[in-house]
C-alpha cells in the first residue's frame, strides 16, 4: 500500500486508519474502565470520545511521514485532505462541548 503514489490511496488510508484507530482506543477505554483501572470522575460527559477521536486522527501523521520520506505527494494529499475532513467533523460533532 505504501508503494504507490495516488490520491486514492491515501484518502483512503487516510479515512481507515482513524476509523480503526478510533475503534481499538474506545474498546481500550471501556475495557479498563470495566476493570476499575480507570475512572470517569471529574471529567466531561463525552471526554473519552473526544480524546478517542483526536488521538485516532493524529494517526495520520504516520503514513504522512512515510510517504513524505518516499516524496509521494499524491498519497500525501490524500492523507491531508482526509485528515482536514476529519477535523472538520469533529469541530462540527464536539465544537459546541467546547465553545
Amino acid at each position: 500500500m505504501f508503494s504507490k503514489n495516488n490520491l486514492m490511496i491515501g484518502l483512503a488510508l487516510g479515512i481507515i486508519l482513524p476509523v480503526a484507530g478510533f475503534f481499538l482506543i474506545s474498546t481500550l477505554y471501556n475495557q479498563l474502565g470495566n476493570n476499575g483501572l480507570l475512572s470517569s470522575e471529574g471529567f466531561s460527559s463525552n471526554f473519552r470520545e473526544r480524546t478517542s477521536a483526536v488521538i485516532a486522527i493524529s494517526l495520520n501523521m504516520i503514513p504522512l511521514n512515510v510517504f513524505q520520506k518516499r516524496r509521494f505527494t499524491q498519497s500525501m494529499r490524500g492523507i491531508v485532505i482526509a485528515t482536514v475532513g476529519l477535523v472538520v467533523l469533529w469541530l462540527i460533532y464536539f465544537g459546541s462541548d467546547l465553545l
